[in-house]
């Protein structure tokens, strides 16, 4: 746990995290939820210097706008550097509201109640997906560019699973090789421990395969660091800042324009199946999503397809 001045530390906030963990929440949201608190311990105790136990509906407002600006600090007391979305502000919110409905159900007095915490009216905000062409070149871009020929396999096998399965990030860098099957299925446990199958196609198979070729470890993942990686550390696996920073460096050796990460690489995923007429329901179930109108804002994104719609099928387009 990132530890703060003691003055300023949240109340039974280490039962808060263990409650959660009991409920079954994965390792990776128990450590989102705590860096989030650990964001408002810092405003707490960088900017309006008060402790829990005189907090006020006032204080949240400024909490708000604390995070709205670049002056803040990051969990790790480091000065943000960018203004944060919306979407961002309302996870950090939703986390403190959680924690305070925890408070509140323990029968600990809290100086404001979970409903005190508003979230942020948020933007729409459909991302970009690169063209196919481009996707391909961003792919296939390790081939080109790499020099080590095992991070050559692997990182070309990395980008060809994310796009023949439309997998999240977090997924795919925990994949065991014992999650394949011989059939290209692989069974994920995604988000909220919800379990689904997602399918590799044979040129994804292919890429894995080849890669595979080259390992003569015991290290259970399926795509593994080479740096730093010794026999007493067979669990390490590689983390999402290494993939997401080469993805950036391919598309700016590549020139691409169209800034895109791991997840437009999802994106992609759904929107190209539903161009190609993929039942949206099926894009749910293969993206591991809760409900279809989170499937829907990436199956209507394109407005490529959209024009193309409005060209084939408008009443009076003669």
């Amino acid at each position: 746990m990132i530890k703060t001045n003691k003055k300023y530390q949240l109340p039974l906030l280490d039962e808060y995290l263990e409650n959660i963990q009991s409920n079954n929440y994965s390792s990776e949201t128990v450590y989102n939820y705590e860096r989030d608190l650990n964001t408002f311990e810092n405003f707490l105790a960088s900017d309006i210097k008060t402790d829990f136990k005189n907090l006020t509906k006032r204080s949240i407002i400024k909490f708000k706008a604390y995070l709205s600006s670049t002056s803040r600090e990051t969990a790790l007391s480091e000065p943000g550097e960018k203004k944060l979305s919306s979407h961002s502000i309302n996870r950090i919110l939703s986390a403190l509201r959680s924690y305070l409905k925890f408070l509140m159900d323990v029968d600990y007095k809290t100086p404001i109640s979970a409903d005190a915490v508003k979230l942020l009216k948020t933007e729409k905000k459909y991302g970009q997906v690169p063209e196919m062409h481009e996707l391909i070149r961003l792919i296939e871009a390790p081939t080109k560019f790499e020099t080590d020929p095992t991070i050559k396999l692997r990182n070309r096998a990395m980008l060809e699973t994310l796009f023949a399965t439309g997998m999240r990030i977090s997924e795919l860098l925990s994949l065991r090789r014992e999650q394949l099957d011989n059939t290209g299925r692989i069974y994920v446990m995604g988000k909220g421990k919800k379990q689904r199958f997602v399918y590799l196609t044979p040129r994804a198979t292919k890429h894995i395969k080849d890669y595979l070729s080259t390992r003569h470890d015991v290290t259970p993942y399926l795509f593994i660091p080479y740096r730093g990686l010794n026999n007493a550390d067979k669990h390490k696996k590689i983390s999402t800042n290494y993939l997401q920073s080469k993805i950036k460096r391919y598309r700016e050796l590549l020139s691409i324009n169209i800034p895109f990460s791991a997840h437009s690489i999802r994106h992609a995923f759904a929107t190209y199946l539903a161009e190609n007429g993929a039942n949206p329901a099926a894009i749910q179930i293969l993206l591991g999503h809760e409900s279809l109108d989170t499937t829907t804002r990436y199956v209507h994104a394109s407005d490529r397809y959209a024009e193309k719609m409005h060209t084939d099928f408008h009443p009076l387009k003669k």
